[in-house]
């Protein structure tokens, strides 16, 4: 079994206005900070610790637990908004003058509104398998049994490979890899997500579907920074024609795409997509 540093990082508190945040720090000090924002009913115990030690080999990077969401007191928001509130909180609380955002899934979501609020907050922003607000035109209808799985009160092992990985004998073998990785931080019995977090999460993905796309548009072409997103073309939950869509209204992107990948392409393609990261993100 492979011995990860970000297995190693520890524990780390700072207090803001409405929550004691806990987080995590790797990598070298200096420059601009890479901050990674969460999946929905994901903690900082969730990250993949392989990307985690490739995204920190040149570069610092800090994982953190949103307000009322596990580690993290305070509680738990309901909007995309009240989420990007949370983070801001969170990197002002550090003292950062300015950081580049990663945000995974609706924490993908979450990093770009706060980009288009806090223009002067956020440097560059990674997107990954996310939705840029709003209903996509030409999206596919979701498959009733990703649906029904996504909204289980409890979610397995078995379930997570159905919902982040494709279908095949690779994909399915990639996601029991990823879970093997992630079981060092798991196995000490962490807090989870709450049900009240998790709620809040699904309530949050809801009020943003209803956003009319036009003005969804106008967001995106509101978003001056550059911005890097990406996709796994079998992505089961959001369908890759979000970050296509998205990328069309923002004057600065890049796709990427992952043929053979899902929604945790970012996982699958670990060493390669945290390649793609440290260029996007090089000065």
């Amino acid at each position: 079994m492979s011995t990860y540093l970000a297995d190693t990082a520890e524990d780390l508190s700072v207090d803001g206005p409405s929550a004691i945040f806990t987080y995590r720090r790797l990598g070298p000090r200096g420059g601009i900070p890479l901050v990674l924002l969460n999946r929905v009913r994901g903690t900082l115990d969730w990250w993949d610790p392989e990307l985690l030690d490739h995204l920190a080999f040149e570069r610092d990077v800090i994982v953190f637990d949103n307000v009322g969401t596990g580690y993290t007191t305070g509680t738990p928001a309901d909007s995309v908004e009240g989420l990007a509130d949370g983070t801001v909180e969170f990197i002002e609380a550090l003292g950062l003058p300015q950081v580049d955002l990663l945000g995974w899934t609706l924490g993908g979501t979450v990093a770009q509104h706060i980009t288009r609020t806090r223009p002067d907050l956020v440097r560059k922003l990674v997107v990954a398998a996310a939705n840029p607000g709003g209903t996509v035109p030409g999206a596919p209808d979701p498959d009733p049994k990703i649906r029904a799985t996504m909204t289980k009160p409890e979610v397995t092992g078995d379930d997570l490979v159905l919902l982040f990985f494709p279908q095949t004998d690779t994909g399915r073998a990639a996601g029991y890899e990823h879970l093997a990785r992630v079981a060092t931080r798991l196995a000490t019995g962490v807090p989870g997500v709450s049900e009240a977090a998790a709620l809040g999460q699904i309530t949050a993905i809801g009020k943003d579907a209803a956003i009319p796309f036009e003005q969804v548009r106008a967001t995106l072409e509101s978003i001056h920074q550059p911005v890097l997103y990406a996709t796994g073309m079998q992505d089961a939950m959001i369908t890759p024609l979000a970050a296509y869509t998205a990328v069309q209204h923002l004057p600065d992107a890049t796709l990427v795409a992952y043929s053979d990948a899902g929604h945790a392409f970012l996982f699958q393609h670990a060493k390669d997509f945290a390649a793609q990261v440290t260029v996007f993100l090089a000065d």
